[in-house]
């Protein structure tokens, strides 16, 4: 399970199903520099994005598999 803690390239290595649910986030980081250093927090706060909801989408598409 995902906690956010977790870093972007780590987590789209470990689970390729995820880059669809970073993508509808406007999460297109996964293959940027900084994917490797940010975690995801960190990720979709730079993004503005809603963390609480990213994380249960990321540990939904990683139950489905």
């Amino acid at each position: 399970m995902l906690t956010g803690a977790e870093k972007i390239t780590d987590v789209v290595e470990k689970y390729p199903q995820t880059v669809a649910v970073f993508q509808k986030y406007g999460m297109h980081c996964f293959g940027c520099v900084a994917a490797r250093f940010e975690n995801i927090e960190q990720g979709a706060n730079a993004h503005g994005v809603n963390v609480p909801n990213l994380i249960k989408d990321l540990n939904k598409a990683i139950k489905e598999q």
